[in-house]
């Protein structure tokens, strides 16, 4: 079994970031990830609001420099996917599908996953007019009509978000009333742009090499219909990769990880960043900053104990 001073689970913004400043700190640290190291913004077409890009970079570019720049300062990643934590005094035990290791701390930024759909055109059309991030990706869409798909107080600040935007914006429920706060609600309803479409499912994704058109369905008639739309946006929800993880630690509303301003969790020794703790706001730069955030801590916990 490896032994190392730091262990990160997951390889996005926040795991990539917390590796940089381990390393840079003299820490032996490994970094595990699933599938490609970038984590969610590999799937972005083109990011703009990361600082440092002023004409912007698409997603998978920026993954790649943020790997790159982690493994120069010495971060081992291996790709293997964690199937449970133990803890053995004050080690972390680590079990993957690969191998079996063993860290003095623990940095958990797995991030979460976009609740889906599934359905036609999901899968094939993301980054090509589908996002799951409106501030991402809302201002490649000025003068063009776009939909969201929620009832929630995600899916509404999007259509707000959208509105700023595009020439018109569809917000698509499957209710006939929105979950959202009332104040986010009466925006809405006051936005000329937003126009609401209640009780209805989106049963397809219609488009080739970009989003093109919904096919609908209305949930009490079942009537279908079509909508001409330039871009979807994904607003119904979003899942922690914290399974794993809840025979050890306290997770919060819907899975998260609640951590203090040190990114620390309730078991010294033991942070999370990213998307994955309570509380984030969801974007690169914010994860960026967890990950640094947690890598700090982690090192003045390893000095003092």
């Amino acid at each position: 079994m490896s032994d190392y001073q730091v262990i990160i689970i997951g390889g996005g913004p926040a795991g990539l970031t917390a590796g940089i400043y381990a390393t840079r700190a003299g820490l032996s640290t490994l970094l595990l990830e699933k599938m490609v190291p970038g984590g969610q913004i590999t799937s972005s077409e083109w990011v703009e609001n990361y600082p440092g890009f002023p004409e912007g970079i698409s997603g998978f570019d920026l993954g790649q420099v943020m790997e790159t720049q982690a493994v120069k300062h010495g971060l081992k990643i291996e790709m293997a996917e964690v199937n449970s934590i133990e803890l053995s005094g004050s080690k972390k035990l680590v079990k993957t599908t690969r191998d079996e290791y063993s860290a003095d701390t623990l940095i958990i930024a797995g991030g979460a996953e976009h609740a889906k759909l599934g359905i036609p055109g999901e899968e094939e059309l993301l980054g090509k007019g589908l996002s799951y991030c409106a501030t991402c990706d809302g201002p490649f869409f000025r003068e063009r009509v776009t939909a969201v798909v929620g009832g929630g107080d995600v899916a509404i600040a999007d259509a707000l978000f959208l509105s700023r935007f595009s020439s018109k914006v569809f917000l698509i429920h499957r209710r006939d009333q929105l979950r959202a706060t009332k104040i986010l609600q009466d925006r809405a309803f006051a936005n000329e742009k937003i126009d609401l479409v209640w009780d209805t499912v989106v049963d397809a994704i219609d488009g080739n090499e970009s989003v093109n058109g919904l096919q609908l369905q209305n949930v009490k008639t079942g009537e279908k219909s079509s909508l001409k739309v330039d871009g979807v946006f994904m607003a119904v929800g979003n899942k922690p990769n914290t399974e794993y993880l809840a025979h050890i630690l306290k997770l919060g509303a819907g899975g998260t990880i609640p951590v203090n301003a040190q990114m620390e969790t309730e078991i010294p020794g033991i942070f999370a960043a990213g998307d994955i703790r309570e509380g984030s706001i969801r974007q690169v730069v914010a994860a960026a900053g967890d990950g640094a955030i947690a890598a700090v801590s982690a090192e003045k916990y390893l000095t003092q104990s």
